[in-house]
């Protein structure tokens, strides 16, 4: 396993991280616990949850992936190990698991409150990786490429969330600070704002990116590399479609698209289709699995610190790990990217 320094930290992540957000909702804690132990035997320190978890959203198992992590590192004894990466919701009219049922807002006194219950939940002194879910700013961050602008001062000020981020910091609480689902922009005015006023600086940002959605090339990329603010690729695998196994219409029984389909726009466009069986006329060329290469696709990038998989079963896991493995020669990457030319990001 590699691994690299988040931005300007001392902290190393696998370039690998388990993401988590099926623990709890399609995974009860035993599936959990063998998830974890695996990924670690194969190298992986690093855990992404978040404090909406799991998914899909619900008053019932809010909060229940964070604690069982805590439980799976208090019976492993291993915290000084594990590097936890966790999220704080967002902009939204989700009003169930806030103080006085709040709309969750990136202010000040919502920072507090949900670090706060992360750290009970996560049952744990500090948090390695605290990460805005997605930012304050009403967007559409979840599917598409364009920005349509609101024009509404209901927003809560990057320097008001960035300083209540930096007292925690300050406070040894979390040790690093990420963003999530953000645009050029606000990478930006999170990067500016913490030079002028001396505050610790983001360190990542978690956005998706795989073979059908590589929209972070355009603008993102750059930033990465230049401010030294790695991306938290997630969803590499696109939701799954880009093993196959929904071609054609398939719906395959327990899988995600069959139970929460229509959480899942951003993979049903006109294109996506003919990209995927493509994508697999490559891998199938070069003797490759699939979603191997789709994995270790994202992993090669430069701008990557970490690639977040999931699984709902353990020889998916098995099988996903295993990409750190392989290698893409120039072919093949001439290839993948001889397909993106001609349906480019057909999944923004």
């Amino acid at each position: 396993m590699i691994y690299k320094k988040l931005g300007n930290s001392s902290i190393k992540v696998s370039k690998i991280c388990l993401g988590t957000m099926t623990w709890g909702e399609q995974n009860s804690e035993k599936d959990a616990f063998e998830q974890m132990d695996m990924a670690f035997d194969y190298g992986v320190n690093f855990l992404d949850t978040a404090e909406l978890y799991p998914i899909p959203p619900s008053s019932k198992t809010q909060g229940e992936t964070s604690r069982i992590i805590s439980r799976w590192v208090q019976s492993r004894k291993n915290r000084s190990k594990v590097i936890i990466a966790d999220k704080i919701a967002g902009r939204s009219n989700m009003d169930w698991f806030r103080e006085n049922n709040e709309n969750t807002r990136l202010t000040k006194k919502q920072i507090k409150y949900a670090i706060e219950q992360s750290l009970k939940n996560l049952n744990t002194d500090y948090i390695d990786l605290y990460q805005l879910h997605w930012p304050d700013r009403p967007l559409n961050v979840f599917s598409g490429l364009e920005y349509v602008h609101k024009d509404t001062e209901d927003i809560v000020p990057i320097l008001e969330t960035l300083e209540a981020l930096n007292n925690f910091v300050s406070e040894g609480k979390i040790r690093s600070i990420g963003l999530s689902n953000e645009t050029a922009w606000g990478t930006l005015e999170f990067i500016k704002t913490a030079e002028l006023k001396k505050f610790e600086k983001i360190v990542s940002i978690q956005n998706p990116y795989n073979l059908l959605n590589r929209s972070f090339e355009v603008g993102l990329s750059e930033i990465s590399l230049r401010e030294n603010v790695g991306l938290l690729a997630y969803s590499p695998l696109a939701s799954g479609t880009l093993s196959g196994k929904y071609l054609d219409g398939e719906l395959p029984e327990g899988s995600r698209l069959k139970l929460f389909g229509d959480r899942y726009p951003r993979y049903k466009t006109p294109n996506a289709e003919l990209a995927i069986k493509e994508y697999l006329k490559i891998a199938k060329e070069f003797n490759l699995d699939a979603c191997q290469m789709a994995i270790k696709f994202c992993e090669l990038q430069p701008f990557i610190t970490s690639v977040i998989i999931g699984a709902t079963k353990m020889s998916q896991l098995e099988n996903n790990l295993k990409s750190h493995e392989i290698k893409l020669d120039d072919d093949i990457i001439q290839a993948i990217n001889d397909v993106q030319k001609i349906y480019s990001n057909p999944c923004p």
